[in-house]
């Protein structure tokens, strides 16, 4: 008999339950979109680079194993500080995206530059996010694609080692990694690009404007002063050494605790100017009655007692809508959240997972074509599917801490973008963090 192992479901996670208000002042990782960003440009600079503090986590392993595969030095032995030395990018070459939609974009723009055919694939889910667009954008600057699906993965990029580029017009409306993906390669492309978005307004425009800033840091000449135009002229890019922040979305589960359990949170190693929309983060937890504060000691979010509902456009902070939605379910006033319909594209179909898993434990939540309709009622304990999506696993996390009993199904899946997430998590609730 040959050896055959069972693949065993994971164990149930039960979310602690907090006793007191939460006080913890944690040192979390580094930011994955700063990380991505960072990594990419490195591997297409002409000098080294260096990233200090980045996100050590499943995406941003699959990302520096992508472009490491492509023929670019990325060493990671050092949790403190990753080295980048550029190299010719040639193929054959595999590029595993796992669920990562920053490798799934950012990589086939760069792997357009390679010479020889770099495959892509990733996990199941993975080939239904939305790539299409890209695919289009990256045919009409004179990369050959060979994408045997309708418009995701697995696909092929069959590089010639240069990429013509000049202008493409593209829908990004399904996510900003869209453009951010295309504006990363371009100081390489022979003609540059000027990327004209059509369609229903681009997501996450903080992303974009992330990626803008680093490309200029990186010696890129670019210009987004005309609305849905983005252009970045032909160049060089330059080495050098990436401080990577503390990772935004990854701390808000952690300010939602002290929100829920009226106590305090501090994040430490907060820079007083962030690339991070920090500012939209404020507004939002200082509705829902939290108090947000930059001091030399970091970003302290201070819980009030009270939690209220509100009625917000979170098109661009999309990632905050599951752990927004837990706090909803919690507050004192019904919520409305709209302007996310592209998140039903993300890691699962998040709003309707929202519906189903907050319903299935007791809440009123409605899906809207674009957002979700929460009206607070008493919860109950049960089960809470995660569908492999670390937020839905982070907003469960947050419904635990004055429910008994929310059984988390899969909590490894948190993984994507904090390791120790469950840890740190437990660690704090119960005090000795």
């Amino acid at each position: 008999m040959g050896n055959l192992t069972a693949t065993r479901a994971p164990q149930p996670w039960t979310a602690p339950k907090a006793t007191d208000p939460v006080a913890a002042t944690l040192r979390l990782p580094g930011s994955k979109s700063l990380t991505a960003r960072a990594l990419v440009l490195s591997a297409l600079a002409g000098g080294p680079s260096t990233l200090t503090r980045p996100l050590r986590a499943r995406d941003t392993e699959l990302m520096a194993g992508g472009l490491r595969a492509m023929g670019a030095h990325v060493s990671t032995s050092d949790d403190q500080q990753w080295l980048v030395r550029p190299h010719r990018l040639v193929g054959p070459a595999h590029v595993d995206v796992g669920l990562a939609g920053t490798v799934m974009r950012f990589v086939p723009p760069a792997a357009g530059l390679a010479e020889g055919r770099i495959t892509f694939d990733g996990d199941p889910q993975a080939r239904s996010r939305p790539l299409g667009p890209l695919i289009g954008a990256l045919r009409s600057l004179g990369v050959r694609i060979d994408a045997p699906g309708s418009g995701s993965l697995p696909l092929a990029v069959l590089g010639s080692g240069r990429v013509t580029g000049g202008e493409v017009v593209i829908d990004a409306s399904a996510s900003s990694q869209l453009v951010s993906g295309l504006l990363l390669a371009a100081p390489r492309f022979d003609r540059g690009v000027v990327v004209r978005h059509v369609g229903p307004p681009v997501p996450s425009a903080p992303h974009l404007r992330m990626t803008t800033r680093m490309l200029r840091a990186a010696g890129a000449a670019v210009d987004d002063t005309t609305p849905d135009v983005w252009v970045v002229e032909p160049g060089p890019l330059t080495g050098r050494g990436w401080e990577i922040e503390p990772d935004l979305s990854g701390a808000v589960p952690f300010f939602a605790a002290a929100l829920v359990t009226g106590g305090q949170v501090t994040l430490g190693g907060w820079p007083h100017s962030s690339a991070q929309p920090v500012d939209r983060l404020r507004e939002l937890l200082h509705a829902m009655g939290g108090e947000v504060a930059v001091t030399t000691d970091g970003l302290t979010v201070r819980g009030t007692g009270r939690l209220h509902g509100l009625d917000a456009d979170l098109s661009d902070v999309s990632e905050l809508t599951p752990v927004l939605t837990a706090l909803a379910v919690l507050a004192d006033s019904p919520s409305r959240f709209t302007g996310v319909a592209h998140i039903r594209g993300h890691e699962t179909d998040r709003l309707s997972a929202l519906a189903r898993e907050f319903t299935a434990i007791g809440a009123n939540v409605t899906e809207l074509v674009d957002g979700l309709e929460i009206r607070p009622q008493p919860l109950r304990g049960g089960a809470f599917g995660t569908y492999h999506d670390h937020r839905m696993a982070h907003a469960a996390a947050v419904a635990g801490l004055v429910v008994d009993g929310i059984e988390v199904d899969d909590i490894g899946c948190t993984a994507k973008t904090m390791p120790d997430f469950a840890a740190l998590w437990s660690a704090m609730v119960t005090g000795s963090s």
